[in-house]
């Protein structure tokens, strides 16, 4: 008995110290919020005050040491995620990941980025002080890579830290640059509809674009002084890093609040990770001051405000990337054909690293619309030469500056030269200040071609009758300052005709961009509160009419009790996905049965593609209110040609018995909550083991596609709805209470698993409460966390 007391009591012990060292082990990987540092090429003191929710507030007596704390900070709570981001533009994630990510590194290897970012870093102005502060910025990332303690990830992958360096930054922006692109994922579907079905289905389609349309308004005033379809959806669907998808933001004039001063609103949606996409931190020295959102390893915030003016983005979806036909020499496959003759394309050897493999070594050609991509995408089915063309590689790259220019700003006018600067991606930038002024620019270098050329098709590589003609000035771009009717915004809709045209584009459906003017436009007296609720909003003012549509179509002879009842709920549904609806459960599915059934007869598994792109959910009001079409004939029915009717009608069946079959008998049971479900994914969190530990959630949410509060997920055959995107941060900032502002985060501040703040957000985020943005100095003063950085 003796014997098994001891040993009970030596298991006791051992259990505790295990726990005890466990739990020490885990407070090394904590970022270090309070104490002493010391840091390499720091002038002086630097003192950050950590607030509640881990944001760094950074005060410096100049910015050069303040860009340097700021690296510092960023890395010891996002070094691991700036590992991912600066490797996917490069190419290199195979060497962390192995054998699934080759098709995506020898994308994105042949895209040009690196070529871009070497170029550029030629050409810099190493005077410039947007140049020093991000040296500076990188300067304390690295003595982070160099001191601080190595987060968890790189033990658990296998894989040693490196130093970043300019080239780094700027892979990031190419990253950035790419993923806001939806050519790429649009082009090569229309393209095959038009040459394998014809003329006929391709005009229903591209039809879809120019109906159905909310634009943003064009009107400038003075400043007020006031004083590749499958193969793109395969590699995004395994990047570890989230592309940028959407975003609302509007800016409303002092006319129309209560209190006299402009309120600006933004929510960008972006692909859902963690950790979350920005990183706050507010800098301030005795001549500057700016509370921001920077991407990983980004040293100038896009998102930004102090107490002068606030400004935001979201994607303008312009088309900046086209895709040609080359016509190569029969004789010799290293030239290409032009007006002028065959030319040899550009050669540029790339190596593939790849954990637990050999190095895989590749050539790609480059001719003068861009790499070939035969090659770099496994599945681009085509035997003919296709090449990409994209903006973003073919000009001057500014990034640095336009990211500096917009956060130094010292008037509305200085931040619109800032804003000229951006040549790719496309943004719409969004402005508001403390003067009353408000603004939208849509911002990227706009260019034509001739006037019947229909761009979102394979186009011409060896005639010389499809180039670019002739570059916009940055005047002809859609934009808008101190307009009329006192309110900007933008929803990634189709911006009003500007040089005589409407600029061709991808633009989103009309959604989210008629329900935001819907609100804004009859109301005079705005408050912040009013805002916080209207970032929430979840009414979608088109679904009802789609809706509508099917029910009128559907043949109700013969149905059963349960039957009319959903066709009731849906017929009376007004639009909104709160979480205890049923009608946007019988909604998406019946929108997927819909699709499924006008189109995936004619397009087989390009379907799979069609059904969750942007273009699709504008082609889907067009298509449910038409009469006739040349998609409802079912060609695997022989002698037979469906109507409207037999289509919908089967489609509503489809839905009801998949229904009952998933959620039961009683209707009323149905709800979106029990469909519809959001998970924050960490890289490592793919190991099942790991997924609770590194993973946030999965949880209910609120909302639903293209509502303001927009949940961005699949509508597929599985009938649940995992949100993969949608509001990266929210951000109101009210001129007349600017101490006051509000923000969130999905989930928190820190990318270290065992940091306080790693998902401390999470719950206000899904119930749609806000943090307070503090620049109050007393307020900051009180911070428990205290952390002096001293030079070294």
């Amino acid at each position: 008995m003796n014997l098994l007391k001891k040993i009970v009591k030596i298991v006791i012990i051992v259990f505790v110290l295990i726990i005890t060292g466990a739990w020490l082990y885990s407070k090394t990987y904590h970022p270090n919020y309070s104490g002493e540092l010391e840091l390499n090429n720091l002038t002086k003191k630097v003192t950050v005050y950590f607030d509640e929710i881990g944001v760094p507030h950074i005060n410096a007596e100049n910015q050069k040491d303040a860009y340097t704390a700021l690296g510092y900070l960023h890395a010891q709570d996002r070094l691991w995620q700036m590992d991912l981001v600066r490797r996917i533009a490069a190419g290199r994630l195979s060497e962390i990941f192995g054998e699934k990510l080759i098709r995506t590194d020898k994308l994105f290897s042949g895209l040009g980025i690196e070529e871009a970012s070497d170029e550029t870093i030629k050409n810099l102005d190493k005077n410039s002080e947007h140049y020093k502060l991000a040296v500076a910025y990188l300067n304390g990332v690295n003595q982070y890579i160099e001191d601080g303690k190595t987060p968890i990830e790189y033990t658990l992958v296998g894989v040693e830290k490196e130093k970043y360096t300019l080239k780094d930054m700027y892979n990031v922006y190419g990253y950035m640059a790419f993923s806001f692109a939806i050519a790429h994922k649009t082009d090569p579907l229309l393209n095959e509809v038009k040459e394998k079905l014809g003329s006929a289905y391709f005009k229903e389609l591209i039809g879809a674009e120019f109906e159905n349309l909310t634009y943003i308004k064009n009107e400038a005033k003075p400043e007020l002084t006031g004083s590749f379809t499958k193969a793109m959806h395969d590699l995004y669907s395994v990047l570890p890093i989230s592309p940028f998808i959407g975003s609302n933001s509007w800016v409303i004039g002092a006319d129309k609040t209560k209190n006299g001063k402009v309120i600006f609103a933004n929510d960008p949606h972006i692909g859902f990770s963690q950790p979350s996409v920005w990183y706050q931190a507010h800098i301030k020295t005795p001549n500057y001051e700016m509370y921001g959102f920077n991407l990983a390893l980004t040293p100038f915030p896009l998102l930004g405000h102090n107490r002068e003016y606030a400004y935001g983005l979201t994607m303008f979806e312009n088309d900046d990337i086209d895709f040609y036909i080359e016509e190569e020499n029969p004789d010799n496959n290293l030239q290409y054909k032009t007006e002028n003759g065959f030319v040899d394309y550009k050669l540029i050897e790339k190596r593939l690293k790849i954990k637990g493999r050999k190095d895989s070594i590749y050539t790609i050609k480059v001719g003068r619309h861009g790499p070939v991509m035969n090659g770099l995408v496994d599945h681009l089915d085509d035997t003919r030469s296709i090449a990409m063309q994209w903006i973003y590689t073919m000009h001057k790259n500014e990034l640095l500056e336009v990211g500096y220019e917009l956060s130094h700003a010292n008037s509305l006018s200085e931040f619109k030269a800032g804003t000229k600067k951006l040549h790719a991606p496309g943004l719409n930038i969004m402005y508001g200040d403390a003067k009353n002024n408000i603004a939208w620019f849509a911002s990227g270098k706009l260019y034509k071609y001739r006037d019947s050329l229909y761009t979102k098709t394979y186009l011409n590589g060896a005639s010389g009758k499809d180039e670019i003609l002739e570059y916009l000035d940055f005047e002809q771009n859609p934009q808008a300052v101190n307009p009329s009717w006192n309110y900007v915004y933008s929803a990634n809709n189709q911006p009003d005709s500007i040089a005589g045209i409407l600029y061709p584009g991808y633009y989103l459906n009309e959604d989210r961009a008629e329900r935001i003017v819907q609100l804004l436009e009859p109301k005079n007296n705005w408050t912040k509160e009013d805002v916080a609720k209207m970032i929430m909003d979840v009414t979608s003012p088109n679904a009802p009419k789609i809706a509508s549509d099917f029910v009128n179509s559907i043949n109700q002879n013969k149905l059963s009790a349960s039957e009319k009842k959903a066709i009731s709920i849906l017929k009376s549904w007004k639009g909104n996905f709160d979480k205890n609806e049923v009608a946007p459960v019988i909604y998406n599915r019946m929108v997927y049965e819909f699709q499924k059934n006008t189109f995936s007869d004619e397009m087989g598994e390009a379907f799979k593609q069609f059904e969750n792109t942007p273009f699709i959910e504008k082609v889907l009001p067009v298509q449910s209110k038409r009469v006739n079409s040349v998609w409802w004939d079912d060609v695997t029915t022989k002698n037979k040609i469906e109507t409207k009717e037999e289509i919908v009608t089967s489609s509503f069946r489809n839905t009801f018995s998949f229904l009952q079959s998933q959620l039961g008998e009683n209707v009323e049971n149905w709800t979106w909550d029990r469909v519809v479900s959001v998970e924050y994914k960490h890289a490592v969190g793919e190991v099942a083991a790991l997924r609770k530990y590194f993973n946030v959630g999965p949880f209910v949410t609120n909302g639903g596609d293209q509502v303001i509060n927009n949940q961005i997920y699949d509508i597929d055959s599985t009938g649940v709805y995992k949100v993969k995107a949608g509001p990266s941060t929210r951000r109101i900032v009210d001129f007349s209470d600017v101490e006051n502002s509000l923000s969130i985060l999905p989930t928190g501040q820190s990318g270290r698993v065992f940091s306080k703040h790693y998902k401390d957000q999470v719950k206000k985020y899904l119930n749609g409460d806000f943090v307070k943005m503090k620049i109050n100095k007393e307020e900051i003063l009180k911070s428990k966390n205290v952390l002096i950085i001293n030079p070294k």
